[in-house]
C-alpha cells in the first residue's frame, strides 16, 4: 500500500501542508517497512519517529490556532489527543509482536492513515480556511 500526499489534502496553508508531506512520507517509510518484511526493530525506529513528528506538527498547529484565536481549537486538540493515544497503542502493539504483523499493518491504515486523511480533509482544510480570512 502506497500512502501519498495528494491534492485532496492540500489545505493553502504552506507550514501545515509542508508538514503534512513530511509526515506522509514517514507513515509510508513505515508501512513500507513492514509490508516488505522489515524488522521489529526498524519498525519500532520509524514508529518512534512518526510519534516525534506527530508532536512537533501538531504542536505547530496547535500555536497557530492560539495565534489566531481560532474557535474550533479545544475539539481540535481533542482529536490531536486521539491520534496520539492510537500511536502509542500500535507501539505497544508493535513491542508484543515478533515484528510488524498483518494485524499492525491494517490497525496502521485505520489508525493512521485513514485517520490522518479524514482529519486533514475536514479538520485541518477548516483551519487553513480560518486563518486566510
Amino acid at each position: 500500500m502506497k500512502v501519498e500526499f495528494d491534492n485532496s489534502l492540500v489545505t493553502g496553508n504552506a507550514m501545515i501542508d509542508e508538514q503534512h508531506k513530511e509526515l506522509i512520507g514517514k507513515i509510508d517509510k513505515l508501512v513500507a517497512c513492514c509490508e516488505e518484511g522489515g524488522g521489529k526493530v526498524e519498525a519500532i525506529k520509524m514508529l518512534d519517529y512518526l510519534s516525534d513528528y506527530t508532536d512537533f506538527h501538531f504542536g505547530e498547529e496547535e500555536k497557530l490556532q492560539e495565534e489566531v484565536s481560532y474557535p474550533a481549537i479545544e475539539g481540535h486538540k481533542a482529536k490531536h489527543a486521539e491520534f496520539k493515544k492510537s500511536v502509542e497503542e500500535l507501539h505497544e502493539m508493535l513491542v508484543e509482536e515478533e515484528g510488524p504483523t498483518d494485524a499492525f499493518v491494517a490497525a496502521v491504515q485505520k489508525n493512521v492513515v485513514d485517520w490522518l486523511f479524514d482529519h486533514i480533509k475536514n479538520m485541518d482544510q477548516a483551519l487553513a480556511a480560518y486563518v486566510q480570512k
